[in-house]
């Protein structure tokens, strides 16, 4: 089978009313972001140096107000400490226009 038949997975999906989001971290950003996606991963970039998980937790904290919930609605499922990461968002708010262009 040719490589470009390949479907590649999507970067987010939904259980329910909590949004399961696949992230590729950029950490030691110039500014707190959202990039594009990229295969099965979308860009978030971190105003945080990574160190022992801190760029995480901040990503964290931007995230939830870019969502819309609280920092605990945001669970890290995977990748604290690796830019690969997987989080579980409870009910989110809002939805950055990625999600809602990918939606559609």
């Amino acid at each position: 089978m040719p490589l470009f038949d390949k479907q590649v997975p999507p970067f987010y999906r939904w259980e329910g009313d909590t949004l399961i989001l696949n992230v590729l971290g950029r950490p030691n950003s110039k500014q707190d972001a959202i990039g594009r996606v990229i295969g099965h991963q979308l860009e978030v970039y971190a105003a945080a140096v990574p160190r022992r998980g801190g760029a995480t937790a901040h990503m964290v904290q931007y995230l939830a107000s870019i969502f819309s919930v609280p920092e605990h609605a945001i669970t890290v499922v995977f990748g604290e400490k690796n830019v690969n990461k997987q989080l579980r968002i409870e009910s989110p708010g809002k939805l950055p226009s990625v999600i809602q262009r990918a939606k559609k």
